[in-house]
């Protein structure tokens, strides 16, 4: 943990730095000034029309009875690369664009949800991990009479021993 602290606070912004004067001296400081300021308005444009574009697919997915997992990881990829194109510096700009852009997106969201989210496989709580279950539709619950929580149990799967 000390050590991603340590890149995300003193390394990143140094090499932002670096990047910036070396971009400063090739082409001097007011172009570089202007490039930082336009690929920040570009980029909030972009965070723009590709968040509506989310919220729409998020919609259309909860319209359809879908659980909208892909939507909201999208979302967040947005919504998270568009802070780094606003932020000023030529390298946070890439990772920002590779977020927002919705080919090297599907890329980006293929490698975290390999990478970083736990499989969990939900059962008893109505087949709202997918399909129908035994108490009814995907995402239906069955609720007691008393208006309390319906238990359930959750089994962590490697993702590796997945078919």
């Amino acid at each position: 943990m000390r050590l991603l602290l340590v890149l995300l606070f003193i390394v990143v912004p140094i090499a932002e730095l670096f990047v910036i004067i070396q971009v400063g001296e090739a082409i001097g400081v007011l172009p570089t000034i202007a490039l930082l300021i336009a690929d920040s308005v570009l980029g909030s444009m972009l965070m723009r029309s590709q968040g509506r574009a989310a919220w729409r697919r998020f919609n259309a997915a909860l319209a359809a009875g879908r659980i909208p997992h892909r939507e909201v990881l999208d979302g967040g990829l947005v919504i998270f690369g568009g802070a780094l194109l606003l932020t000023p510096g030529f390298l946070s700009d890439i990772l920002g664009l590779v977020l927002l852009l919705p080919p090297t997106r599907a890329l980006a969201r293929g490698v975290i949800a390999r990478r970083f989210l736990p499989r969990v496989v939900a059962s008893g709580l109505g087949g709202i991990a997918g399909g129908v279950g035994r108490n009814g539709p995907a995402g239906t619950r069955p609720r007691p009479a008393d208006g309390g929580d319906v238990d359930g149990t959750a089994t962590e799967i490697d993702p590796r021993q997945l078919p």
